[in-house]
């Protein structure tokens, strides 16, 4: 069976990788990604259509990459999972294309919930043509 590909991208090490545990065993090739710089060259090689970004990174922030990632990939199910969630409106995430928003410290089983759902709503949707509209 080919694992499903998850780009999580956060500017913390440890959280990076306990997430990159967590997808592993959860069945996922889970991508990291340290930056929004990083992460735009990792979607530009790889096909990957479920994605958990931080919305506090260095440089482009996780919600304008958000919005560039929806620009380039319209179909991609992005949440935003972040300690500072009240440092952005709903608004504004929900703009920008985020489904969902977890904060941190996230529950696991929540995000391993999360993308299973993203996965299998793009499944449905690879299989009947059903328009891509989401409400996750």
């Amino acid at each position: 069976m080919n694992r499903r590909k998850i780009l999580f991208v956060d500017d913390d090490a440890a959280i990076r990788n306990a997430m990159g545990k967590v997808f592993n065993r959860g069945g996922y090739n889970v991508i990291l990604a340290e930056n929004a710089e990083q992460a735009l060259e990792i979607i530009k090689h790889e096909n990957i259509n479920v994605m958990f970004l931080d919305l506090n990174l260095p440089g482009m922030n996780g919600v304008d990459l958000c919005r560039y990632i929806q620009k380039e990939k319209p179909d991609a199910i992005i949440y935003a999972v972040t300690g500072y969630f009240s440092l952005y409106e709903i608004s504004e995430c929900i703009d920008a294309g985020f489904k969902d928003y977890f904060e941190k410290p996230a529950d696991l089983k929540l995000l391993i919930k999360a993308a299973d759902d993203a996965f299998q709503k793009l499944e449905i949707e690879a299989q009947t043509g059903a328009p891509k509209f989401y409400d996750i």
